[in-house]
């Protein structure tokens, strides 16, 4: 199996279906594609059936090229990221794994347009985060949510309006940035430096005033991140958390149990905002982003620094926080809900807390004169909720302190 091959494979997969987003190779199944979330089969010509050992293999290492690091780390650690161009028409991010004795190979289509703020019709706090002059902006949700393309339009919107120098940390490079208003160098990981950690010192040497760092994997990362944030920079970084509480959290576990008392100081020092993010299928085809928003407000810094109890969570105080455009899932997803984007079951599988959401159903349902739900059901359900809301809230608070 030739490289002309391996190509003819990726331009096939990619002509297969509307909006593919991944492509998987994994031994014992076909050729597959995923489109709006779901994976589908691929029919090739000449004809290829479940994939043997060999094919995977020798996919994966026509992607790899002979690079010795990458190998390394495929052997090693068990996976390996690298980028993949298919000339002019597409670029990947590339995870080969092993699984079983097999090497499995996921393609990630990046798209190569840089989008904006106005077109992702994302709220005004994206550009008021993009005119922060210093501290910490995280971007919370699980992998395939879409952080990636919410910061590079939030460094889009940079670029347009001021004159800096932006450093760049990822893995690998997904946009490529054009030099506008802002002076970009863009460095990807194994290529132009070894860790993020590392990548991130250099930066400080490098006369950035922004600063973004692809994943925070690690207590460095992070301890560096924070100290670029401290002394004057704008760092822009993800964490595969699901909401903002939890980001607050795995951020403190970082630390030893006797570091985190600073740790906390810190964070109120630094953090300006955390965005969590979730993917839900939209009415008539596609995905549809929903977005929970928290901005520094006193009542924020208070919670960073003595914890969620009963009385107090992250939850509350976002849902509390629109004058300063804060905003819960729940919140996001009910405005969806509203404007016909998503199904009533939609909306119910991917909320935070189920009776908040059902409660809204039922106040859109009334206004458009539609049957609405059983308000006793309702009412046991909060109960319920609230009970576990708190005593999660009570785990959270134990496991940093």
């Amino acid at each position: 199996m030739k490289k002309a091959e391996i190509d003819y494979w990726i331009a096939t997969m990619l002509d297969a279906y509307d909006g593919v987003s991944d492509l998987n190779i994994t031994v014992g199944k076909t050729l597959q594609v995923e489109t709006n979330g779901v994976l589908m089969p691929v029919t090739i010509e000449p004809t290829i059936g479940e994939l043997s050992p060999f094919q995977s293999e020798t996919f994966a290492l026509n992607l790899i090229g002979g690079d010795r690091r990458i190998l390394r780390d495929l052997i090693q650690n068990g996976s390996c990221d690298i980028s993949y161009a298919l000339g002019d028409k597409a670029r990947f991010r590339v995870n080969i794994f092993t699984q079983k004795g097999y090497i499995t190979t996921v393609l990630r289509k990046l798209d190569t347009a840089i989008p904006t703020i106005e077109l992702l019709q994302f709220p005004q706090a994206f550009v008021k985060m993009a005119r922060e002059l210093n501290g910490l902006v995280l971007f919370a949700g699980a992998t395939g949510s879409g952080k990636t393309t919410s910061l590079a339009a939030v460094l889009n919107r940079i670029n347009e309006e001021r004159a800096v120098h932006v450093v760049t940390l990822e893995d690998p490079i997904e946009y490529i940035h054009p030099q506008r208003t802002a002076t970009f160098n863009q460095r990807e990981l194994g290529t132009d430096f070894s860790t993020f950690a590392m990548g991130l010192r250099a930066a400080l040497r490098q006369a950035p005033k922004v600063i973004l760092v692809g994943e925070m994997r690690d207590r460095e990362t992070m301890d560096v991140a924070l100290t670029a944030a401290e002394t004057g920079h704008l760092v822009f970084s993800t964490l595969h958390t699901i909401d903002a509480g939890q980001t607050i959290n795995r951020i403190l576990a970082m630390f030893e149990h006797a570091e985190q008392e600073q740790a906390r100081h810190r964070l109120v020092d630094t953090v300006r905002w955390i965005v969590g993010q979730r993917l839900l299928p939209r009415v008539g085809g596609g995905r549809v982003v929903a977005l929970e928003i928290l901005s520094a407000s006193l009542r924020v810094r208070d919670l960073i620094l003595n914890g969620e109890s009963e009385e107090r969570s992250f939850y509350n105080v976002i849902k509390e926080g629109g004058a300063m455009a804060m905003r819960t899932f729940d919140q996001s997803i009910l405005d969806l809900y509203g404007r016909g984007m998503i199904t009533a079951d939609t909306a119910i599988h991917f909320c935070t807390q189920r009776s908040e959401i059902n409660r809204g159903i039922d106040r859109i349902r009334a206004e458009r004169g539609e049957m609405t739900s059983n308000l006793t059901n309702l009412a046991v359900e909060r109960d319920e909720e609230e009970n576990n809301q708190h005593a999660a809230a009570r785990r959270r608070t134990a496991m940093t302190r």
